[in-house]
This record gives C-alpha cells, structure tokens and sequence, in this order.
C-alpha cells in the first residue's frame, strides 16, 4: 500500500491542467473544475482518488478531456476517503453548476464506494445522462470513516449511512462488525488473500446477516440516458458481478428510461480502471506497480491487462458518442 502510495504521489506533478476550485460553504460542493481547452458542451463528473487533485483524479482528466469533455472532480472533503453522510444534494449543485457554463450533456463517473454514489446520485438527477459505474454496489452502503481511531485505518459510522438527501439519511445495509473488529476482520482477509486490502468476506456475512430490503437498493430504473456498469469476479472487497447482475435483473423486471451495458470481466480485480488512464497515472513501471494491489494482478498480470484494454475501448467509445 505504501509503495503504491508513493509511486501515486511521484507521478502527481507529470500532470497539472488548469482548474478552479470549489468549497461547500460558497459554492454548494466540494470539487475542481478542469475546462476543456476545446469548445465542447459535455461534462463528466469524477470521483476517484482521495481528493479532488490528487494523482488519481488527474489521471481521470487526462483520459477524460480528450473524449470531448469538461471534468469535474467531487470528493467529500479535503484529503479524506471517509463516507458518511455525503449529501447527494451537493452533487445537483455541482450539476447546476456545469449547466450554467453552457453544458449541455452531464455525465457521472465513480469508482468502488463512489461507483455506489454515481448510481445514487443519477437515479435522483434527471439531469445526468451518462452513468459510469466502476465495481459498484447496488444498495447504499453504511458509512464508514478514515479517521484512524485506535489505530484502525478504517472504522464504520455508527449506523450512520454513506449518503444522505436533504437532510434525511438514506437507507443502508449495515456492517457485519463494529470497532475495532471491522478493520481487524479487513486486515485478516486481506492477508489471508494476498491483497492490500479486503472484505468480500465482510460484505458477504453482511447481507447474510441483514438481508437487503427493497429501501436500500439503488433504483436504477429512475436513471436516465445510459448507464454502464464494469466489474470483474476476482474483486475481494465484494462480489460486484453479483451486486451488477442483480442490478440487470431489476432493471428488466422494472419500466425505465436508460439503455445499459453490463462489461464483467473475469480478472481485473477492483483496480478495474481503463488502461490509458492506468498509464496516466502510471507512466513508467505500472504494470509491476500493480503487482503490489491484489493477488489477481500477480497471477494473472496479461488477463488483467486486457480487461483494461477493453474496458478503456469500449468506455473511450460510449464517452465520445454520447
């Protein structure tokens, strides 16, 4: 975790567009705006990394912009990968914003915990007609935060959700454990699998333990235009083919207004990304980088590799028809 920390934070000045920044308390939201250098009227919002600059989020630009788009990056504060409590309101901020500089075509992107709040997040907002769900959920997780409180990197709320809409905190599926025992649960698995980090096992004795009800699916059916979902069966934080497919069957079984792609992949693990953007991020050395994230990259570094190629094709492709 350290080394690929390192290496992120090494290639974070290869990289630095022009931006302008956003706080909640002024402008309703926590984010960075990336205009495109081109006239264009499209938009995607990010929410990959830590923040709304760092190497993650810069990497996203740089694959993003040249599919035709303006980029804005939203995060939940400054440095903090805690989610509790996001208010899904301040992305209909950051939505508002974008349409008043002349956008016409607003789409959203998030990966793991924020794949979950793009596909909340768009099934509220009319307005968001490209959904990019990378290794998503599909139900509101509960909250948890990186406060590292007794030494634990990570501690669930308690019983606070991920997410909330004005003011109301939206139903969630509550964690198997409670501090400390939830970051040590996380610790043991991870190691017992050989990855940086796991709790497939967590998610799984979760929905065991509390089945999920009708409240704290995500309604996929209210988004509009296109929705895309990405993940890969060896993930090892939790069963997104399983959480994708389900999303499918809803989405079947229910009247909607969006056309959608499932793209599952055998491996690729949960660092599911697009490979240009890898490369982005990753200039030099990426592939053995990698290595150090999840066993599934060791073992199987050339099918894991084309899971990326492909992905980035066919989402390079939606991107820039949309």
């Amino acid at each position: 975790m350290q080394i690929l920390d390192q290496l992120f934070e090494n290639c974070r000045n290869i990289f630095q567009p022009e931006r302008f920044y956003f706080t909640p308390e002024k402008d309703g939201f926590y984010g960075a705006y990336y205009p495109n250098e081109k006239p264009v009227d499209k938009a995607m919002i990010i929410m990959l990394g830590d923040d709304i600059d760092d190497a993650f989020v810069l990497a996203g630009v740089n694959w993003v912009q040249p599919l035709g788009c303006h980029v804005l990056a939203l995060a939940p504060a400054k440095k903090d990968y805690g989610h509790h409590s996001y208010p899904l309101e301040r992305v209909e901020n950051a939505v508002a914003y974008l349409k008043a500089q002349g956008n016409t075509k607003i789409g959203i992107c998030g990966a793991s915990t924020t794949g979950m709040l793009a596909l909340a997040a768009a099934s509220y907002i009319p307005d968001i007609t490209l959904t990019i769900a990378l290794t998503p959920c599909d139900f509101i997780m509960e909250g948890f935060y990186r406060d590292h409180l007794d030494g634990m990197r990570e501690r669930p709320g308690d019983f606070e959700s991920s997410l909330s809409y004005h003011g109301e905190q939206l139903p969630f599926l509550p964690y198997a454990y409670r501090h400390p025992e939830y970051w040590l649960k996380i610790e043991e698995e991870a190691h017992r699998r050989g990855d940086m980090i796991a709790s497939r096992d967590l998610f799984d004795e979760s929905e065991k333990l509390h089945p999920i009800q009708e409240a704290e699916k995500i309604k996929v059916e209210n988004i509009r235009g296109r929705i895309v979902f990405v993940g890969a069966e060896d993930d090892s934080l939790w069963n997104t083919c399983k959480y994708i497919r389900r999303m499918e069957d809803r989405l079947k079984s229910k009247p909607h207004h969006a056309k959608y792609k499932a793209l599952l992949y055998e491996h690729g693990s949960h660092f599911i990304f697009p490979q240009l953007m890898l490369e982005s991020l990753l200039p030099i050395g990426s592939e053995f980088a990698l290595k150090f994230a999840f066993q599934s990259l060791r073992q199987f570094p050339e099918l894991c590799r084309e899971t990326r190629i492909d992905i980035d094709k066919k989402l390079s492709y939606i991107i820039h028809k949309w």
